[in-house]
């Protein structure tokens, strides 16, 4: 059995991801290598590569209706994002099914996708380890820890887990 046949999924099982609501994302990039620039006195400089996923991340805005970005950070090798779904985008048909193309998961592929084809010229495969870990949030009070920790993320840079990867 290959590794891909054998991952199970962290999403929630009958979870609505095109529903009202906030997600703290993290992507990192393939092998946790530093693509995306360097913390240089607890600040994050990015280089050309770490510009445009940057771009890339608020693009997202203009793309799609349903969504408010909220507090973000690139860092070396990876994002961390607060994302609102603001409402729910669906267009049914007449035979009943549900477009797919608003929900978290979509919004994550359509990013990483759209990173890792400007980056081809550079790199000759995704900047991107498969999946991405998404976390609900379900209150102020994790919105306000969740938004701080992303804030700081350049400042505790090097007791990040991330770190050294």
């Amino acid at each position: 059995m290959t590794y891909s046949q054998n991952r199970q999924t962290i999403r929630l099982q009958h979870y609505d991801y095109t529903n009202h609501s906030y997600y703290f994302i993290t992507i990192c990039c393939i092998n946790r290598l530093h693509l995306f620039g360097y913390v240089i006195d607890n600040q994050m400089i990015l280089n050309d590569c770490g510009k445009i996923a940057h771009d890339t991340w608020l693009y997202n805005q203009n793309k799609r209706q349903n969504i408010q970005l909220h507090n973000f950070i690139i860092m070396p090798n990876h994002i961390h994002a607060i994302i609102e779904i603001k409402e729910q985008l669906t267009n049914i048909h007449q035979d009943k099914f549900i477009s797919q193309s608003n929900t978290i998961g979509s919004i994550i592929r359509g990013y990483k996708s759209s990173v890792s084809s400007q980056l081809k010229h550079i790199f000759n495969h995704s900047v991107w380890q498969k999946n991405y870990y998404e976390h609900i949030i379900r209150n102020e009070q994790s919105y306000q820890m969740i938004s701080e920790y992303i804030s700081n993320n350049p400042a505790l840079w090097e007791q990040d887990r991330f770190y050294g990867a």
